[in-house]
């Protein structure tokens, strides 16, 4: 396996402005990003199979299971150079700094994994949209629902009556902006502390946890129990 830091630079490969970014480009990203995230790579596990395990560790219980997909999340965001050492991941044509990468993949896994034991069909175009869209977080969200910039919420376009490849382009757009955004709030935080030894890999490692946290918060509101399936009970 190469050292984590050829792995960083390989992954970390930086994103232009992404105001000039295709709808194209920014749904090429998303959706190597739901690939990764749903299905597993290397020695990171798919959303699938981290739900299985979380809902055999708190014996049967789907609200126990999510609680801890969302602890696990946040804990493993928080681990500093995660996003260098997942296997895999490093031949992702993603165009997002690694530190970002990895936590956006986990996040993702994080909410496909609620989804799926809420009952949603992660192979459903309709599902995977609303998936990226919970990345956003309830306050962006709500803002972006207030000023028109997205129609309606994750659970609407989940249980849509058929797929919207338009809101789909349009969601991407808005979550790659989202999360290019996130790289210089943290970078201006990271800039303040980078002085004082040990703190600054600290905040960021807070920084994420607590992004994440609100992320799988979000989706356990926003994707309600859709239907009683898939074993889970």
């Amino acid at each position: 396996m190469p050292a984590a830091e050829s792995v960083g630079r390989m992954i970390g490969r930086g994103l232009g402005p992404v105001v000039r970014s295709t709808p194209q480009a920014a749904g090429g990203v998303l959706r190597r990003l739901l690939e990764v995230a749903i299905d597993g790579s290397g020695r990171l596990p798919s959303a699938k199979a981290s739900a299985a395990k979380q809902f055999q560790r708190y014996s049967g219980s789907v609200e126990g299971a999510i609680d801890g997909i969302v602890d696990l999340h946040v804990r493993l965001a928080s681990v500093q150079g995660f996003a260098t050492n997942i296997g895999g991941i490093a031949a992702m044509p993603i165009m997002l700094p690694a530190n970002l990468t990895g936590v956006a993949v986990l996040q993702t896994r994080m909410v496909a994994a609620i989804a799926h034991l809420r009952g949603y069909d992660l192979d459903d175009p309709r599902v995977r949209t609303a998936l990226i869209m919970c990345l956003l977080g309830g306050e962006q969200m709500a803002r972006r629902i207030l000023d028109g910039t997205l129609p309606t919420s994750p659970l609407a376009v989940a249980t849509a009556p058929m797929f919207d490849p338009e809101l789909d382009a349009q969601v991407a757009q808005q979550v790659l902006r989202d999360l290019t955004a996130r790289v210089g709030g943290k970078n201006v935080a990271l800039t303040i502390v980078r002085r004082l030894p040990l703190v600054g890999g600290g905040v960021g490692a807070a920084m994420d946890g607590i992004a994440t946290h609100q992320i799988g918060t979000y989706a356990k509101g926003e994707l309600v129990t859709r239907r009683m399936g898939l074993g889970y009970r």
